[in-house]
């Protein structure tokens, strides 16, 4: 195996790996960590409990369409970005031909190129199986806050709560739906940078996981989202 050949190789590796890795921290809760999932749990919760103590649910509807508006808008540009990686399968040898002239590109046969763009495309058709399952659930979350019972017939406190935990918890789902679509993209955006370079690839790819990291576990929103400074989801 040729030494370019095998940079490919452990470009790939470890790009799965570090994907695969991070989702597996992501979706779990290591001790009293607080996450931006679990922050905003605790809040979806308290939103609807709210809701179930109003009269009037305008508000509650408005606000799930919004949260299903910018799901919508991203599963549309998926598919736009998806029609675009076809596009660059079927100029294969162009890209290859303009990519020559470029010093800084490492050289790639044909089929190492139509890998990388199988890749991409692959990671894009996941972000859109994302975002519509996403999209589903946030309308099966529409569909219980529509039969949820009028205020006044909530007598039993018991239920009031395991109503709001299950509105609660299937809204959560998408959400971590739509934030695994969006992991996606930043994971996409780095494959990219594999074009250019393999070694490239994988400073690009640690880069990602710092990056989603901070965000997830240690930004100034998750501190904002706290609940007294601690995750109580």
């Amino acid at each position: 195996m040729t030494l370019p050949a095998l940079a490919d190789l452990l470009a790939l590796a470890f790009f799965a790996l570090a994907w695969a890795l991070y989702a597996h921290h992501a979706a779990g809760r290591h001790g009293d960590r607080p996450s931006l999932l679990h922050a905003t749990h605790h809040h979806r919760r308290e939103w609807m409990l709210r809701m179930l103590e109003r009269d009037n649910r305008i508000v509650d509807s408005a606000l799930i369409g919004n949260l299903m508006r910018s799901v919508s808008f991203f599963a549309s540009t998926t598919m736009i970005v998806i029609g675009g990686v076809l596009a660059m399968l079927g100029a294969t040898d162009r890209l290859i031909e303009l990519s020559a002239d470029l010093p800084f590109v490492a050289p790639a046969s044909r089929e190492l190129w139509e890998l990388k763009v199988l890749l991409l495309g692959a990671i894009f058709v996941y972000a859109f199986f994302k975002f519509t399952w996403s999209l589903r659930q946030f309308n099966y979350s529409s569909i219980l806050m529509g039969a949820a019972p009028a205020a006044g017939d909530l007598h039993d406190a018991a239920q009031k709560f395991r109503y709001a935990d299950r509105l609660a918890h299937l809204n959560s789902m998408a959400g971590d739906q739509f934030n695994r679509g969006l992991r996606a993209y930043y994971f996409g955006l780095a494959v990219l940078t594999w074009f250019i370079h393999p070694w490239l690839f994988m400073l690009m790819t640690a880069a990602t996981v710092v990056v989603l990291y901070r965000r997830e576990f240690s930004s100034s929103t998750l501190h904002a989202l706290a609940v007294d400074g601690h995750d109580e989801a």
